[in-house]
């Protein structure tokens, strides 16, 4: 699931980011506080400067959503391709390439059964 960063608009990248926070806050690790071992929720996405980036490309200013594109767009390429496989399938986005034949998605023509 490649997707090329021009087609990335503000409102796609808002729901990807969204959802990249969701995917990073969801990775939990052990830590010990007061001597007990508990799950802490990952801070990847804050360190990533997610929150800026959504306030961003939330913003009703046109400059500072494009920068928030922009910074989006630096973003993703340095993601994983499972991170960036997760958060895809989260929203919704699927290649037509990869999609069986059978699948409604697929847009493609039906074969044509030649007994017909």
């Amino acid at each position: 699931m490649l997707l090329e960063l021009e087609t990335f608009t503000t409102e796609t990248a808002l729901e990807a980011a969204t959802q990249l926070r969701k995917v990073l806050a969801a990775r939990t690790h052990r830590r010990k506080v007061m001597g007990q071992e508990v799950l802490v929720p990952g801070q990847l996405g804050d360190a990533l400067q997610l929150p800026r980036i959504i306030n961003r490309l939330q913003s009703k200013q046109p400059r500072q959503r494009e920068l928030g594109l922009e910074d989006f767009q630096e973003l993703w390429p340095t993601l994983s391709p499972q991170t960036r496989g997760r958060v895809l399938n989260a929203i919704g986005w699927y290649d037509p390439k990869e999609l069986d034949w059978e699948d409604k998605r697929s847009n493609r023509k039906p074969r044509v059964d030649p007994d017909k």
